[in-house]
């Protein structure tokens, strides 16, 4: 329970020592749900349980959500389970919203469609071979075919290996900027409103 409060309070309205930790596992594991839900929408094209679709309706309830968590969470302590259990739940939907949001900022990325997937990463791994085959036979002579495969091998396992790094890092990278972002209002509301009219919040 420490931990799932650590994780969706926040080191501001959490008492636990959850920010004190080191959650790179977390990090990549966040990025991989990220990318699952990407993969599933793309191959099977239809989509679960609504991620990716954001609308006028999903930004104004996030908007507010997040300009009203400071007063939502300033008492969680000091409030009945239900009352905990209702926050934490709160929280859960917020981050279903910033999920959905990063989902429909990948999703269009993702250009080929299914059925055209295999032609075009047969097309361009051909491409690669004899654009460094052709850039090596100056040079190598009858060399260049092996050194030509060689270097587009690496060029494309360079490139998967990228693309693999961004897809996992690019989702929890934006979910770091919206908690920093967060953080950064509920310590200004905290500081200037809640602690002046609020005291003795947990």
């Amino acid at each position: 329970m420490d931990y799932l409060e650590g994780l969706l309070l926040g080191r501001l309205w959490s008492d636990t020592d959850f920010e004190n930790r080191k959650h790179f596992g977390l990090f990549i594991l966040y990025g991989l749900l990220v990318d699952a839900i990407v993969l599933y929408i793309y191959i099977l094209g239809k989509g679960i349980l609504g991620f990716g679709v954001i609308g006028p309706i999903h930004i104004a309830v996030f908007t507010l959500l997040f300009l009203a968590n400071p007063f939502i969470c300033f008492r969680y302590y000091r409030m009945p389970w239900w009352g905990k259990a209702m926050i934490l739940l709160e929280k859960i939907f917020k981050s279903y919203l910033i999920v959905s949001y990063t989902v429909s900022l990948l999703l269009p990325r993702l250009s080929v469609r299914v059925d055209d997937l295999q032609d075009f990463l047969i097309g361009y791994l051909n491409e690669t071979l004899e654009k460094y085959t052709e850039k090596f036979q100056a040079s190598a002579g009858s060399f260049s075919t092996v050194l030509g495969v060689l270097a587009g091998g690496v060029h494309v396992v360079g490139t998967v290996l990228i693309l693999v790094l961004a897809a996992i890092v690019i989702p929890s990278l934006i979910y770091l900027a919206v908690k920093l972002v967060q953080y950064v209002w509920d310590w200004i509301i905290n500081t200037l409103i809640i602690k002046r009219f609020f005291p003795q919040r947990k």
